[in-house]
């Protein structure tokens, strides 16, 4: 097995991404672009997607890190316009953009057409993730639109194998198709639910770091594979896992908490770059086989699919977005009255990804009767440009968008004072604590040690407040980024010296790793993330 292009793939998408971040083009759309020129590179591998990987073995990771970073609670609050979007939309994009194919395309039969509108139908989990992050939405709209791409793959998929069992032949009905999809649902989130209890008391159960970090790569694997040998979503499955144990993280140890998140961190930038290029590389795969296609013919095919997928979102966000509000009395009381910036965004921001490729690729080569799938290849191609329009055309516009409605920006100093009365109230509370502690002779310690405790408590709660206050009119620092920065430097002596004493042979190299990791964790708390 040559591992080679592999091994290029990784480490070229990695640098591509980083390169991106120095860029105000967002890295996804750079690593689509270098896979596309790439792929006409002399000597280059093709790098065809091949389902049984992309679903089982990217898919769950991938879920898992974006399920884990988003707010259980704030999905809940915003429970109904994520269900309009990942089920409600899915499914009309799906007959939409089958119906406008059928019609636009001759000889393309219905049921492969809706094969077509479910395979570009759900937005991409990772497509939004990235873009979200990039163009700072406003924390309802992002939220929305992470909840929306979490779920929609499970609708997209069941909603893919239904109208693929009509096209190759296999009978399939409106009442087996709701039965498929009610089982696919349900039996996912239920697959979720019996894991997610289990799998959070054995990570709060293991003592060894190590072994529970590797028991959290293994988690979205074995949620999503559990799930599919009962004919489940394992879609649904990982995010509902995902979701409950990111959730209640801080039952777990410190430890674990600053492993894993610089362990899913590195797995999901190497993922999410690796995917971005391949979509790109797929280009050479997909036009080998649109022989029977006129240049001309197809960029009209592929052109008018992608403006119905486009106009399809906003007809669905519009009425989506103030419907409710119009029918209900008690969504209008409890909820802020939306402008129509909120559904545009929402509209525009509906990126295609490596889902939709994957499940293109899929699709069989023959039906029932050993006949070719119709049209399997104008399929693919047609996935393949609304997915690159998608990404290139939404994706490069979308920043410049944001910036044009003027969305309200972040209430920085509401955010710090939220913050500061936070850490005061814990801060009185463990005040409260070490009282009681240091009242019991057993806790009894020396005056400068306990000292010492309550000052770095005090430093902890002043921190926030720091931030308020006065700046350096040299430097431009606050208070708290001054602390900080001569904290670092401090450390960086006392590393320097460690090194130099390693370096004489006056400590060894394990003695040496032991005090550095120490300095690690007192930079680790001095410079902790304030964002």
């Amino acid at each position: 097995m040559n591992v080679m292009p592999l091994l290029l793939l990784v480490a070229g998408s990695a640098a591509i991404a980083v390169a991106g971040r120095r860029t105000p083009v967002p890295a996804p759309l750079l690593l689509v672009a270098a896979g596309l020129a790439v792929s006409y590179v002399p000597g280059v591998p093709d790098y065809t997607l091949d389902p049984h990987i992309v679903l089982p073995l990217l898919l769950p990771p991938l879920l898992y890190t974006a399920a884990t970073d988003s707010s259980y609670l704030d999905l809940r609050a915003q429970m109904r316009p994520v269900a309009l979007l990942s089920v409600g939309y899915v499914l009309f994009a799906t007959f939409v953009v089958g119906w406008a194919a059928y019609l636009i395309v001759p000889g393309l039969p219905l049921t492969a057409a809706l094969v077509l509108g479910a395979v570009v139908a759900p937005p991409d989990a990772v497509a939004a993730t990235a873009v979200a992050r990039r163009v700072g939405l406003p924390s309802r709209i992002t939220t929305i639109l992470q909840g929306e791409s979490l779920v929609n793959d499970a609708t997209a998929i069941t909603a893919y194998k239904v109208a693929l069992a009509a096209a190759v032949g296999e009978g399939a009905t409106w009442a087996g198709g709701i039965g498929e999809f009610l089982l696919a649902a349900v039996g996912g989130v239920g697959v979720g639910l019996i894991l997610m209890v289990p799998l959070h008391w054995l990570r709060t159960r293991v003592r060894e770091a190590l072994l529970k970090n590797t028991l959290s790569l293994l988690i979205p694997f074995a949620a999503y594979a559990v799930a599919e040998q009962v004919h489940a979503s394992g879609v649904l499955a990982v995010v509902v896992v995902a979701l409950y144990l990111g959730h209640r993280a801080w039952e777990v140890d410190f430890a674990t908490r600053l492993q894993e998140d610089a362990v899913w961190k590195m797995v999901a930038f190497v993922l999410e770059s690796a995917v971005f290029a391949l979509i790109g590389l797929q280009l050479p795969v997909v036009l080998k086989g649109l022989g029977a296609y006129e240049g001309a013919e197809a960029a009209w095919y592929a052109i008018a699919v992608f403006l119905v997928v486009a106009a399809a979102r906003f007809a669905w966000a519009y009425p989506a977005t103030f419907l409710p509000r119009i029918l209900s009395a008690r969504i209008r009381a409890r909820e802020e009255n939306p402008t129509w910036k909120q559904p545009f965004v929402i509209g525009w921001a509906g990126m295609r990804g490596v889902v939709s490729l994957a499940i293109a690729f899929s699709i069989p080569l023959t039906v029932h009767g050993g006949e070719p799938f119709p049209e399997r290849n104008l399929i693919l191609f047609l996935t393949f440009t609304t997915v690159i329009g998608t990404l290139v055309v939404q994706g490069v516009t979308l920043p410049p968008l944001i910036r044009l409605l003027k969305f309200p920006d972040h209430d920085v100093r509401a955010e710090t004072l939220a913050e500061a009365n936070a850490q005061a109230q814990a801060s009185r509370g463990a005040e409260q604590r070490l009282d009681e502690l240091l009242a019991d002779e057993r806790n009894a310690l020396p005056g400068p040690l306990a000292e010492r405790l309550r000052t770095v408590l005090e430093r902890r709660r002043n921190a926030v407040w720091e931030r308020l206050g006065q700046v350096n009119t040299v430097t431009g620092e606050n208070v708290d980024d001054t602390y900080r920065r001569l904290s670092r430097e401090m450390i960086g002596a006392e590393r320097d010296v460690f090194v130099r004493l390693r370096n004489g042979r006056y400590i060894d190299d394990e003695m040496l790793r032991t005090l550095l990791r120490r300095l690690d964790l007192e930079e680790a708390a001095a410079y902790r993330e304030t964002t």
